[in-house]
């Protein structure tokens, strides 16, 4: 059997397409971090106006603090993750929109010591003024990696 021009045009999509979806299962993982347990937010607490705690699975504690307050879009700001109870390899936060994708926001905090992380991080700006933001606490130890979401708007 003889190919035409419009034959291998459409085995090279087909082959297009089998490499995008090989790809994007292979490196889902870094936009998509995968967890293995979930801590839970203090309820009612505000990160516009205190630093939150929350309680991991395993009963371990954790605080995320954000500042300067009140959180602003495009403005520097110190994001800072205390642990209790538990020993990390890594900690990041991953920030993003609750309802509308702003692309990828995650930075990995480094070790200031006593179970303290810390680092810089911004929010980049919503067109549609304000916007409720999830940051995503992603602890990694030995063992397992723990998600902690928290939710809080900035701009209404």
């Amino acid at each position: 059997m003889k190919l035409n021009k419009s034959n291998w045009l459409s085995l090279a999509m087909i082959a297009t397409l089998v490499a995008i979806a090989v790809l994007g299962q292979r490196y889902s993982p870094l936009l998509l971090p995968k967890t293995d347990a979930s801590g839970v937010a203090e309820a009612g607490c505000d990160l516009q106006r205190q630093a939150c705690p929350a309680t991991l699975p395993d009963g371990s504690r954790l605080q995320l603090s954000i500042t300067p307050r009140p959180i602003a879009f495009l403005q520097p700001l110190r994001v800072e993750v205390a642990l209790g109870g538990i020993e990390a390899r890594k900690v990041e936060v991953d920030f993003a929109g609750e309802s509308m994708n702003m692309g990828y926001n995650r930075g990995q905090l480094t070790a200031a010591g006593s179970g303290i992380y810390a680092g810089e991080a911004s929010l980049p700006v919503c067109v549609s003024g304000g916007m409720t933001w999830v940051a995503t606490v992603v602890i990694e130890t030995d063992r397992q990696r723990i998600a902690v979401p928290y939710r809080f708007v900035v701009g209404r």
